[in-house]
């Protein structure tokens, strides 16, 4: 209900989001100023049930028949201009990306053909990655950033998860080898009974053995994995959000996000603060100025739409202006500053004019500040975004991925 209520008023309109099974064969992506990437890899050696993403077991056939599709849609989506377009950055995500990092090379050098990369490439690793002779093989292929998902460094916390330890000392001695402009470890937070000791440890350790930005996620409780931890009550959650929030701030990090904290200046990695990005691969979704197109979840029927020369999307959804805008805030909000001039430079209309009421009440329930046009969350605003967000999650994203996770191509779906 909080969701819709929230919808209902910020889009002026009594209408839901509505994905139809439709898609524009042409995208139109020539004219945005800021472009991102991203590609899915979907295969993982084992299956983390808490994991909400498009995931399948690894098979090296099955695998390489997805990436000769893969490299099919760059170029399907890629020739549609000509000339190269410019482009922030590239992210991959899975899965696994790392199994495929023999052929990360021929995927890279497709995006090449069309795009001009000025903000580097990323990649999500497994602890298990990273090792000397893979993390060599990446920074060959052109990965500037690496981003292990570490979750834990606790065995009690891996337990609880399913998933097996990991070696501190083992990664700060790969990870001494090759040098990467970010190294970022992923953490979860808000598991049963943990306390700040066990986060605090976990970021300690994280910048003693080699990163230099951190990101501590909620865990969130999908309705579809087979998981069976239970999430921490909202008010042990927010104190523990404010507490190592402070922590970091008082080492001298830089939040660079609700959830990221960063130990140098240039460490970034985050593939959703992007005005507008182009995903490749089956679940892969692409934002533009007045669409979002999510792809279908089935590689097998990825692979067979790629055989046939169509694009693999599964869901279309047709932004009003409202509703644009209430994106484009939702996901700005996440790097917890939104500037005004920004807003106006991508609508075209003032921030203040559309969202005036809004930031006000905003101000005077001490969630955000404002600067010279530029609005920044207060502790208290970060943790009622990422509270709000998790309701979104919920509402939005679980019912979603949990019916294309069964229906290839759903006829609709309203949110």
């Amino acid at each position: 209900m909080i969701t819709k209520l929230t919808r209902m008023w910020l889009t002026r309109s009594t209408k839901p989001f509505l994905f139809k099974n439709e898609y524009d064969e042409q995208l139109a992506f020539k004219d945005c100023d800021s472009l991102g990437l991203y590609v899915h890899i979907p295969f993982c050696k084992s299956i983390c049930n808490f994991c909400p993403y498009c995931k399948v077991i690894y098979s090296k056939e099955s695998c390489d028949k997805y990436i000769d599709a893969l490299i099919e849609e760059i170029h399907l989506v890629g020739n549609q201009y000509p000339g190269k377009k410019q482009t922030t950055s590239l992210y991959f995500g899975g899965g696994t990306p790392a199994l495929v990092v023999d052929r990360l090379t021929e995927i890279i050098a497709a995006i090449n053909e069309h795009f001009i990369i000025n903000e580097g490439i990323g990649i999500e690793l497994h602890p298990d990655n990273v090792e000397y002779s893979t993390l060599q093989l990446l920074k060959n292929a052109g990965i500037s950033k690496i981003s292990i998902g570490i979750q834990s460094f606790q065995n009690k916390y891996q337990n609880i998860l399913g998933r097996k330890q990991v070696d501190a000392r083992a990664l700060k001695e790969e990870l001494s080898k090759v040098s990467f402009e970010t190294v970022s470890m992923d953490f979860i937070f808000a598991l049963p009974n943990q306390t700040f000791e066990d986060l605090k440890n976990d970021i300690d350790t994280a910048f003693e053995i080699g990163a230099n930005h951190v990101a501590i996620y909620p865990f969130i409780d999908f309705t579809f994995t087979s998981s069976t931890v239970s999430s921490m009550k909202k008010k042990e959650k927010r104190a523990l959000l404010d507490s190592i929030t402070n922590y970091c701030l008082s080492k001298g990090y830089e939040r660079s996000s609700i959830w990221t904290f960063s130990s140098e200046k240039h460490a970034r990695y985050s593939s959703m603060t992007r005005d507008n990005f182009l995903g490749f691969g089956c679940s892969a979704t692409t934002l533009l100025k007045d669409q979002f197109k999510i792809n279908t979840f089935s590689i097998d029927e990825y692979c067979n739409r790629i055989k046939d020369q169509k694009l693999p999307t599964s869901l279309t959804i047709r932004f009003t202006l409202r509703q644009r805008m209430v994106y484009y805030l939702f996901w700005t909000a996440y790097s917890t500053k939104v500037n005004e001039k920004d807003f106006e430079k991508f609508f075209g209309l003032p921030l203040k004019r559309m969202y005036g009421l809004e930031l006000a009440i905003a101000k005077l329930l001490g969630f955000i500040t404002e600067n010279n046009g530029v609005y920044e969350m207060t502790l208290r605003g970060a943790f009622y975004y990422h509270y709000y967000e998790n309701f979104y999650t919920l509402a939005y994203i679980d019912k979603m991925w949990g019916i294309m996770r069964k229906e290839a191509f759903p006829s609709h779906i309203e949110l």
